[in-house]
């Protein structure tokens, strides 16, 4: 693992942090201590490769990146990029927007949770309430399953009611099964 470093135009990539530590010793600016060195030890021990940006004075930082490349070159045209737990979380993402499209004809259950207007009876005024709703339906996959639950639910609810994505957190589903012909 090897680590870059840059404060303003200043810039180097080094293999070990005694060498981060003697860069930023060799500007002045940056006022090398014990308990800024201690950090920069902890930072780069630790499992985290986020950069770690370090305020010198209001709006004035160093940073400090982690990097699997071998020379400045490969690091300046990302060569070395490190899959971060976001990239993890996106391909996480993707594959359940496969699945939602993927067509399995069936019955399925799908639950929604969604914003539904109710009238409060002391005041009749309107208010949003979360509502939780969990159906059975024949469908031809996970979208068709959703589309069919929120056209039920549109014909049941104040017209007001807000529905989530299909893609988002609100709404689950789970195949049952194939019917029967």
């Amino acid at each position: 693992m090897n680590l870059y470093l840059r404060y303003f135009d200043r810039e180097t990539l080094v293999d070990n942090v005694d060498d981060a530590i003697d860069f930023l010793d060799s500007i002045p600016e940056v006022g090398m201590n014990e308990e800024l060195e201690a950090d920069i030890r902890d930072y780069v021990a630790s499992d985290v490769f986020y950069p770690k940006r370090y305020k010198i004075r209001p709006r004035v930082y160093f940073i400090i990146i982690k990097t699997t490349a071998e020379n400045m070159l490969d690091f300046k045209e990302k060569k070395a990029v490190h899959a971060t737990p976001g990239g993890e979380r996106r391909e996480q993402i993707a594959s359940a927007v496969m699945r939602l499209n993927e067509e399995r004809p069936g019955w399925y259950e799908g639950a929604l949770s969604f914003k539904r207007v109710v009238m409060v009876p002391g005041t009749g005024k309107h208010e949003y309430r979360d509502t939780n709703f969990v159906a059975q339906c024949k469908a031809n996959s996970g979208i068709d399953c959703y589309n069919r639950i929120v056209s039920h639910l549109r014909g049941c609810v104040d017209s007001r009611s807000q529905f989530p994505s299909a893609k988002g957190k609100n709404f689950h589903f789970k195949y049952l099964g194939m019917w029967k012909e």
